[in-house]
C-alpha cells in the first residue's frame, strides 16, 4: 500500500492499490449532469485517468490543464479527471476553463473509484493524487501514486504510457 501524505501529514488510504498488468477495477462516478459513469462507458478506448484532490487548487488545476493539452495529440485516448469535488463545482470550473479534451467526474457520492483504486483519503474524504492509464482491453498499463498529495505527478511518463497503449 502506498504511503500518502497531505502537506506532510500521513493519511489513511482506503482501498487496494492497483498494479500494472491487472484488469482495471470497475467504478461508478458522477458526471457534471449527475448521470452515472462507469469504466465500461469508455471501453474500447485508452483511458488516462488523472486523479486529483480538488479541482480548485493550483496543482490540480495545472494537472488537469496539462493532460487536456496533451489529449488533443493522442489518438483514441479518453482523459478522465476524477476528484471528490461536487459535480456542481466541477461544472463551474469547466465552464470557466475552456478545456475540451478532459471529462471531469465526481467520486463524492460513495468514493467508489477511490476505494477501487486505493486513493481515498479517510481523514479528508478526498482522493490522493494519482494517474492511471488503462488500455482499450481494460488492463492497467501505468499506475502512479504520488506520495505527497500536493506534488505534481510525472506527466511525461503518463503521457508516454497513453501514447503507447492500444
Amino acid at each position: 500500500m502506498a504511503k500518502i501524505t497531505f502537506k506532510d501529514n500521513p493519511m489513511t488510504v482506503l482501498g487496494n492499490e492497483v498494479e500494472v498488468g491487472q484488469k482495471a477495477p470497475d467504478f461508478t462516478v458522477l458526471a457534471n449532469d449527475l448521470s452515472e459513469v462507469t469504466l465500461a462507458d469508455t471501453e474500447n478506448r485508452v483511458r488516462l485517468i488523472s486523479v486529483i484532490p480538488s479541482i480548485d487548487t493550483g496543482v490540480c488545476d495545472a494537472q488537469t490543464r496539462k493532460f487536456n493539452e496533451e489529449a488533443g495529440s493522442i489518438e483514441n485516448v479518453e482523459v478522465l479527471t476524477i476528484s471528490a469535488d461536487l459535480p456542481f463545482a466541477q461544472r463551474r470550473w469547466c465552464a470557466s476553463s475552456g478545456l475540451e479534451h478532459v471529462q471531469t467526474l465526481s467520486d463524492h457520492k460513495d468514493l467508489s473509484f477511490g476505494k477501487a483504486y486505493g486513493v481515498a483519503l479517510e481523514e479528508l474524504r478526498l482522493l490522493a493524487r494519482a494517474v492511471f492509464v488503462i488500455d482499450s482491453k481494460g488492463t492497467v498499463v501505468h499506475a502512479e501514486y504520488v506520495s505527497e498529495a500536493t506534488n505534481h505527478p510525472d506527466y511525461e511518463q503518463a503521457i508516454t504510457a497513453a501514447k503507447n497503449a492500444k
